[in-house]
């Protein structure tokens, strides 16, 4: 084999393996024991029903690589809003305030607070995250609940579980705009 061929094939491997997306190493992700810990840590206690949802997300999802641990208020009549704060967690220990607001519309009614505790799937640089996340939401709040849904935006997937208290019911469609400072402009 000629020299010149061994370099090319030398040198298209390399190019390749540079352009491969990294899939999350296992020490950057989360797994399903710790979230269940970190939920129970934050929501103050484990009710089967978290469990369940927990254990759905990962069986769809596989291991989030971040989470948002979080508080939101939003309430609609046909025309929603919805407001929040939390802190986004890395594994690695890394932390950083994030904010989130967005409108929907849809034949929904009332309003609610909510504790939200997301996991975030696909997430490389956490500049990715701060971008608007279309989705669909159905909830039946009568004094508490819970409930989960998935938003995409590119590759990066977020599950927000939330549980809360409120008179809220409902089904409608919209967005969270992810941003690093807070806004009250919901667009």
């Amino acid at each position: 084999m000629r020299l010149s061929a061994v370099l090319t094939a030398v040198l298209m491997t390399a190019v390749l393996a540079m352009g491969a997306p990294r899939p999350a190493a296992a020490e950057d992700t989360y797994t399903q024991e710790e979230i269940v810990a970190k939920a129970k840590g934050f929501f103050g206690t484990t009710t089967k029903g978290l469990a369940d949802a927990i254990q759905k997300v990962f069986e769809d999802q596989g291991k989030p690589n971040a989470i948002i641990l979080g508080e939101e208020a939003s309430g609609a009549i046909g025309i929603g809003l919805r407001y929040g704060n939390g802190t986004l967690e890395r594994k690695s220990g890394t932390t950083q305030k994030v904010y989130w607001q967005g409108p929907s519309i849809g034949f929904d009614f009332g309003g609610n607070a909510s504790k939200v505790f997301t996991l975030i799937y696909n997430l490389g640089n956490t500049e990715a995250l701060f971008q608007r996340y279309p989705g669909v939401d159905g909830s039946f709040y009568v004094v508490a609940g819970l409930g989960v849904n998935y938003q995409q935006a590119g590759d990066v997937i977020l599950a927000p579980i939330r549980t809360g208290v409120g008179l809220r019911a409902g089904a409608s469609v919209g967005y969270l705009h992810y941003s690093k400072e807070h806004s009250w402009i919901p667009f």
